[in-house]
């Protein structure tokens, strides 16, 4: 299928940062956020890409960046608890557009560096492993991603995703063993699920009550049954409740539920040096290639939301806020619903949102199962 290119937003300069700078400010408004802090951000993110933030949207994405299907850049998430304001994040890739992964690497490395001068924290974590993860000649989609929690009062909180397969694709369990035995979790890796690969691992920088250092694993085609048993936590949620989670995102019945497109992810992450058991787990189901269209997508996220008593209001208006489409004209809008518990914390439910700045993906043909709502 063809995808659907999208123009400029009116009034407004048709580069990559006018875009994506204006999405932040409209989703900054639902989220709560005061007018000086959504301005404080929009410049924090135009100044994270960089040069790339002036090129003209005319021109194709400056990279084939793996942080979106289009290859925007720039990726925002809702996140959400009940009786709590949602949470807006922005996930981009600093040093989309250099000239090779490895400059790539360099360029969002000292993006970091500079968020940590002017912020005031430490990037020891990030320091103990960046041997790593960003080696002369790194292999793999990506180098560097950055995250920013949008926090009221003009600073986020900071986390960094980095590349496992970044010596290979065959050493990256070995890369993510030797990066928790270096940040002190030296049992971690063993109390992880099986899977088909690492494709991320993050470390939170900087003002984090606990930080900590998340571990991805990807799993073809996940069924609902083998959803259950993925959390490694001790506590927090039951089969069950995983099962259902991942029935009512993709949207199939409990005989046909499995990822057989793209794969689901589980994230699991350490805080304790001292147990080796993980604090926290989230399932990633990509609704995206699960749904006809963003309308379906929006259903099945209002049945998650309702569930676990969270405001389904809100992701209808972040999707007003990011375009001016109809849900049912594109697919993928709605990329990513996951449900996370952290220990000693009520669960979570983000939802990840593509900026489509280059191009929307049109509405699958084939039929889809009717949403199931969680239990």
């Amino acid at each position: 299928m063809t995808a659907v290119r999208i123009g400029p937003e009116p009034g407004g300069t048709p580069t990559l940062g006018a875009h994506t700078g204006g999405q932040l400010r409209r989703l900054g408004a639902v989220a709560g956020l005061r007018e000086a802090d959504i301005e404080t951000y929009a410049r924090v993110l135009t100044d994270a890409l960089g040069p790339v933030a002036a090129r003209p949207l005319h021109l194709p994405p400056p990279s084939r960046s793996f942080l979106s299907d289009d290859h925007t850049p720039v990726e925002f998430s809702f996140s959400l608890q009940a009786d709590a304001a949602p949470a807006l994040r922005v996930l981009l890739e600093p040093g989309c557009g250099a000239d090779s992964l490895a400059l790539d690497g360099r360029a969002g490395l000292e993006t970091i560096r500079e968020m940590a001068r002017r912020w005031d924290f430490t990037t020891g974590a990030l320091d103990a492993v960046e041997d790593l993860f960003l080696p002369p000649a790194p292999q793999g989609p990506l180098a560097l991603w950055c995250a920013l929690e949008l926090r009221p009062g003009g600073v986020p909180k900071v986390k960094v995703y980095l590349n496992p397969a970044a010596n290979g694709a065959e050493r990256s369990a070995a890369t993510v063993r030797e990066a928790l035995h270096r940040l002190g979790h030296r049992r971690a890796y063993d109390s992880l699920p099986r899977g088909s690969g690492h494709p991320f691992l993050a470390l939170d920088l900087g003002d984090w009550e606990t930080p900590r250092a998340k571990v991805y694993v990807r799993h073809d085609d996940l069924t609902a049954r083998q959803a259950g048993l993925l959390p490694r936590t001790g506590e927090g949620p039951g089969a069950a409740a995983v099962e259902d989670f991942f029935r009512a995102a993709v949207g199939v019945g409990p005989d046909r539920a499995v990822l057989g497109r793209r794969p689901g992810l589980s994230c699991h992450s350490f805080t304790d040096t001292g147990s080796g058991r993980p604090s926290g787990f989230t399932l990633h189901i990509p609704v995206r290639d699960y749904a006809r269209h963003d309308g379906e997508a929006l259903e099945r996220a209002a049945s998650v939301l309702r569930h676990h008593g969270m405001d389904a209001d809100v992701l209808p208006r972040a999707f007003a806020a990011l375009t001016r489409r109809r849900p049912e004209d594109g697919v993928g809008l709605v990329a990513y619903l996951a449900l996370a518990h952290q220990r000693g914390r009520p669960p979570r439910v983000t939802a990840y949102l593509s900026s489509e700045a280059y191009a929307v993906r049109p509405p699958a043909v084939a039929t889809v199962r009717h949403p199931v709502a969680a239990r």
